[in-house]
């Protein structure tokens, strides 16, 4: 299977990536991607960017040196109650958004209802679209109920490959999110893998998340990154709710 889009990568405004815009569109005409989708860090993340930045994602060209960009945003998960760190004013300003749990932003320690709560009533925000490397043992997580929400609110889950990466700092990472998988494998919920690349040469490197879903039997067609169509279109019709509202 070829993958067309990277779903989750970082500039240097992000505060500890190491590459500009360029160089990461860059990156994605040089792998042969059709889609890029540059997601830096939001307000709470130690070092990041002001909300400045994401009030003027505007002035952004959408496809550079051939490549579609989607100029997103990475939240973090603040609570329980599934609060982020970015209101509706500025969401809006972004194309699409990732929650994810970071250890500068909620504490580890928790009960995996907590988390799993607040990331679920995250997922009720019509501008949330993906849920970030949700592997991480040191967040423990209700899997079934995480991926039933994700299908109730048409969020996808991320298989991330830089949490797979051998010597990564996320817990008992493939171990978790092939339980999470194997979930959405039996009830046929869709996924998209993320590089998570802070350098532009892991822009779409996601040989990792490809080893593990081929070692899972994961279907093809529930992997969004073949189609950057569906994907884009996973996010509209999630984000059309915000203007019903």
């Amino acid at each position: 299977m070829k993958h067309l889009l990277d779903s989750h990568t970082h500039t240097v405004a992000s505060g500890h990536a190491y590459c500009t815009l360029l160089e990461m569109v860059r990156a994605a005409a040089d792998q042969g991607l059709e889609l890029i989708c540059i997601t830096d860090h939001a307000p709470a993340m130690e070092g990041t960017t002001c909300p400045d930045y994401f009030a003027n994602l505007g002035v952004i060209d959408r496809e550079i040196f051939g490549v579609q960009v989607m100029a997103g945003v990475e939240l973090d998960l603040l609570d329980s109650e599934g609060h982020v760190d970015l209101d509706h004013r500025l969401l809006a300003r972004t194309d699409m958004a990732i929650v994810s749990l970071h250890t500068k932003c909620i504490p580890t320690g928790d009960t995996a209802e907590a988390y799993t709560n607040g990331l679920v009533r995250a997922m009720e925000d019509p501008y949330i679209n993906i849920i970030g490397h949700p592997d991480d043992g040191r967040y423990p997580l209700d899997y079934p109920t995480l991926v039933r929400a994700a299908a109730d609110h048409g969020v996808l889950l991320e298989v991330n490959n830089s949490s797979l990466t051998p010597g990564g700092f996320r817990q008992n990472a493939p171990v978790h999110c092939a339980e999470m998988l194997k979930i959405c494998k039996k009830e046929g919920v869709p996924v998209v893998i993320g590089s998570d690349a802070h350098f532009f040469s892991y822009v779409g490197r996601h040989q990792y998340a490809e080893a593990l879903l081929k070692e899972l039997d994961f279907p093809e067609e529930l992997v969004l990154n073949r189609d950057p169509a569906a994907f884009r279109a996973v996010i509209q019709t999630k984000r059309a709710q915000a203007r019903k509202g």
